[in-house]
């Protein structure tokens, strides 16, 4: 009996919560979990966190007692479907992350099914060891959901499945019992395995004919690894169930060396096919990984970050990435080069940096969310493998294939494994979309199967593919799955519609149910129309914004890293809104759910750039305040700090008289009125504003090359030293500095409120003033990263991509990137100096930060930039609510930087509120950039 049969939410929380299970019914816990990285949606009826192995065993105990299905989910980022479920959604991530023991002489490692893959591969690099697997979610991805999927990623040529890797598994089955399995124990002492040997002893034939035949094919149970010649291995068989046998409560892992050296040929093609057919003759070069690369990737990579953000790439339009290892660099060295020789590419480049190779890593793994840039890509195809000698002919079929249905697709993926991944446009939101979706699919199996290959090769057959298993599988084998299903799980509880008596392709898919939510100030991406829903639904949820600590020069998602709750992450959010597009759990603007999921977004674009497809949750979130408050009272905030620049103007004429009142007694009942928290300082007006000081400067303006410096409230008001230090700077870099004839606000205060009206105008007038500076080749300097962020990106996204609007942001330049521009120009020595630099979220996520770091690294300096959001973010950590988050985000990555750098560091932020955070949180001074170069 389902929850749709008469079994309340409620009723399933009072059940988990008297044993001890910690649950969450709450329509938006339930909106969160409603999909993962999949096209399907399915609302659970309850979602718990299991803090023990006791605690999951007990939550299948409820379940079974109920009569309701459970479904076991890591970071949720299947791609198959296979991690949602309409009855209780277990997530083991949230608590069950322990690692109990990494063991350097047996080299083995003992963890719970939560633990995240890469804080794994940091305990083991301790040792000089690693998990060999590593899919390209090792950020986030767990050891259980790995086993689930037996992932691979792209080394597995090198150090096997996850399957291969498994030493022994703590589970409990579907029917209550609780064993440990392990390569050739004796079964007689489990009545699952007992009856499970019975079931391969009964099938010997058809497991070997049908299963194992290479190794990618993941596609059903992996039987195979049961025969008596493979030696009972239950792990192995395990891995890939996709949590339909039992519920994984432990694993020992089998660890391997961390090669000494590695090296990395990049060999080009003349398309992916011709890449395809070259990586069986590379095989025997015994390289790690064979890796396919397809040009429109790297070329969304170009269009976002810049050429100059793209390692070299040799001639071609696609690339096989070839990783080699060796004792010695010189041993790696000539492997990659043997490898080069028995290619057939176009073109070829060895690289031996391996920051150069991390970045090309990077492209590769971000490939699947990189595509959804520009263009509809779905998955639901996503990773069909073949055996390697087929892989170039099945690539030209299915690219024929894929033009006969209309559709187009972009491969790459795990080439010398014969795996390819691809998303494809599948039409799901349009009339009849659904039915080309299922159309091509049961085409596409046929050809897999005409290929000898398999519809998965490493992310489970879910419900994307398990209807499909028909094509490739004979009615014995099939049957075989069902008598093993029967063994472990009799009463098809454990996820349900996947693998064996699966749900149809097309039932529960999320886009066709989405209704379009259309807005006439929208501040979604003008690219979706201004259609919200088509915007929000931009999140795939590979979920890259869980992952488990910052990457280097990332932002994304500040608020998770502090709360590790999926509510804040910028995936959680996105399912929120994407359940509002879908209206039949979250109802309208007003909905208490909306409020709570975006409530703790700090607003800081960092998903904007970090985001593979490109969410902007920024721009949602002021579209939702938006909308929530048109024509409606609202918070107090949003007209204390909404409309700070009016504020500060009016301020400013008397600010000794502003500062006295805000910092004394008045000022903190002013702080609670306009609901501030009390433990935030304001910060206090200069005495002189800057334009003030730059109208009384004695004497005529130098000569030089006009530039027009961008005066935001923040450097006006609060920080004239600032702007003061600019002038001096660019005057001695040989320019001319001009302001604008009056005073102009880029309406950034009110975009991140919502108040899109005042925004819309306040910005349009700026734009307007700008403009014929911009048209007659003034470059345009802006101080205040956030203001000169408005200018390069949320101003075309509110008044549209008009002459003006372009001419204003093709002008626009922060400092550094005019400087490092200007001919002849040196910055003054920094030797010695060690800089801890805090780039402006803004800075970092839409103007880009490497011309800061050049700049510095030219000067001399050692650079460390701090990863992630300081947490003041504008209004975001004042507000009252948000002060505890706001500290703990700072001190997830700025705070203990700062403390490591020690005293003698310079402190670099060129936000405002970076710069008043660190003053508060870490009571140090903090430079802005011009006050650095001022100083030397």
């Amino acid at each position: 009996m389902g929850v749709g049969d008469g079994i309340s939410p409620g009723a399933v929380a009072r059940a988990l919560r008297r044993a001890g299970v910690e649950a969450d019914v709450s329509v938006r816990r339930r909106a969160e979990y409603s999909s993962d990285a999949s096209l399907y949606r399915v609302v659970p009826a309850a979602v718990a966190f299991p803090r023990s192995a006791d605690d999951a065993a007990a939550a299948l105990a409820v379940c079974r007692d109920l009569g309701i299905p459970l479904t076991a989910r890591g970071a949720g980022t299947s791609i198959a479907g296979n991690a949602i479920g309409p009855g209780v959604v277990l997530d083991f991530s949230r608590h069950l992350n322990r690692i109990h023991r990494v063991d350097p002489d047996e080299r083995t490692a003992l963890v719970d099914p939560g633990v995240v893959l890469d804080d794994l591969q940091r305990a083991a690099a301790a040792h000089g060891l690693r998990f060999g697997p590593d899919p390209s979610t090792h950020s986030r991805c767990t050891i259980g959901g790995m086993i689930g999927n037996n992932a691979c990623g792209s080394r597995a040529l090198g150090y096997g499945r996850t399957a291969d890797n498994l030493v022994e598994l703590d589970l409990v089955a579907g029917t209550g019992e609780r064993l440990t399995a392990r390569r050739g124990a004796d079964p007689s002492g489990s009545p699952a395995l007992a009856a499970l040997a019975r079931v391969v002893g009964e099938r010997l034939a058809v497991i070997r004919t049908e299963l194992g035949r290479f190794g990618r094919q993941v596609s059903g149970y992996s039987l195979e690894h049961l025969l008596p010649e493979r030696g009972f291995d239950v792990p192995a068989a395990l891995a890939g169930t996709e949590g339909t046998l039992g519920v994984l409560l432990g694993a020992r892992l089998r660890l391997t060396a961390v090669p000494a050296a590695t090296a990395l040929a990049v060999l080009g093609y003349r398309d992916m096919a011709s890449a395809a057919d070259d990586a069986p003759q590379l095989l025997p070069c015994s390289p790690v990984a064979v890796e396919g690369l397809d040009r429109r990737i790297v070329d969304v990579v170009g269009g976002l970050r810049g050429k100059a953000a793209l390692p070299e790439l040799p001639r071609g339009a696609g690339w096989l990435l070839v990783e080699v290892a060796g004792e010695t660099p010189a041993a790696a060295r000539d492997a990659a080069g043997r490898v080069i020789a028995a290619a057939g590419a176009e073109d070829s480049r060895l690289i031996t940096d391996p920051a150069e190779a991390a970045a090309l890593w990077r492209i590769r793994e971000d490939g699947a969310g990189l595509v959804a840039r520009t263009a509809r890509a779905h998955p639901g195809w996503e990773d069909a493998a073949v055996p390697p000698a087929r892989l170039g002919a099945y690539l030209r079929e299915f690219e024929d294939l894929l033009a006969a249905h209309g559709l187009t697709g972009v491969p790459f993926g795990h080439f010398g494994d014969g795996c390819v991944h691809v998303r494809v446009d599948f039409p799901l939101e349009r009339p009849g979309g659904p039915a080309v979706f299922r159309a091509f699919l049961e085409e596409a199996a046929r050809l897999v199967a005409r290929h000898g290959g398999s519809m998965s090769g490493e992310h489970g057959d879910g419900r994307a593919r398990g209807e499909l298993l028909p094509a490739m599988y004979s009615p014995a084998a099939l049957a075989a799955f069902g008598a093993v299903k029967a063994v472990f799980d009799p009463d098809g509880l454990l996820n349900p519609g996947v693998l064996v008596d699966p749900a149809p392709l097309d039932a529960d898919l999320r886009l066709p149910a989405a209704r379009p939510l259309r807005t006439g100030l929208a501040l979604a991406h003008h690219r979706d129309g201004g259609d919200l829903t088509r915007a929000v639904h931009r999140c795939t949820g590979v979920g890259k914004c869980r992952a488990s600590t910052p990457a280097p020069d990332t932002v994304m998602c500040p608020s998770y890293l502090a709360t590790r709750d999926e509510k804040d992450s910028t995936r959680g959010r996105a399912r929120v809104l994407q359940e509002l597009a879908n209206g039949t759990l979250v109802r309208g603007w007003q909905a208490p759910e909306v409020a709570e999921a975006l409530d703790l977004c700090l607003a800081c674009k960092g998903c904007s750039a970090d985001c593979p497809s490109g969410v902007d949750m920024a721009a949602y979130k002021a579209e939702y305040l938006y909308q929530r408050y048109r024509r409606r009272l609202r918070p107090a905030s949003h007209y204390a700090l909404g409309l700070l620049p009016v504020w500060a103007r009016l301020a400013s004429l008397a600010p000794g008289l502003a500062n006295r009142v805000l910092s004394g007694p008045l000022g903190g009942l002013g702080r609670a009125a306009a609901g501030l928290d009390r433990r935030r300082e304001l910060p206090r007006l200069a005495p002189q504003t800057f334009r003030q000081w730059f109208a009384g400067r004695p004497g005529p303006a130098p000569a030089g090359e006009p530039v027009l410096l961008w005066v935001d409230t923040f450097t006006d008001h609060f920080g004239p030293q600032v702007g003061r230090s600019a002038v001096r700077v660019l005057e001695r870099a040989g320019y001319r500095v001009v302001l604008p004839d009056r005073r102009l606000c880029c309406g950034l205060t009110t975009i991140t409120t919502g108040q899109l009206d005042s925004a819309r105008r306040t910005l349009r007038r700026t734009v307007a003033a700008l403009a014929p500076h911009a048209e007659a080749g003034l470059p345009i300097v802006g101080l205040e990263p956030s203001c000169t962020a408005v200018l390069r990106g949320d101003a075309a996204e509110l008044l549209g991509a008009t002459a003006e609007v372009a001419a204003v942001a093709g002008a626009t330049r922060t400092l550094a990137e005019l400087l490092t521009a200007t001919p002849g120009w040196s910055p003054p020595p920094l030797h010695g100096t060690r800089v801890v630099a805090q780039p402006h979220c803004h800075h970092r996520a839409v103007l880009g930060w490497s011309a800061d770091r050049e700049l510095l690294t030219r000067a001399g300096s050692t650079v460390d930039a701090v990863a992630g959001c300081c947490g003041l973010a504008g209004s975001f950590g004042a507000e009252r609510g948000h002060y505890e988050t706001s500290v703990r985000v700072a001190e997830t990555s700025l705070l203990p930087a700062v403390r490591a750098a020690g005293p003698d560091a310079t402190l670099l932020a060129d936000g405002f509120s970076c710069r008043t955070q660190l003053a508060q949180l870490a009571h140090r001074e903090s430079l802005h950039l011009a006050e650095l170069l001022d100083r030397r």
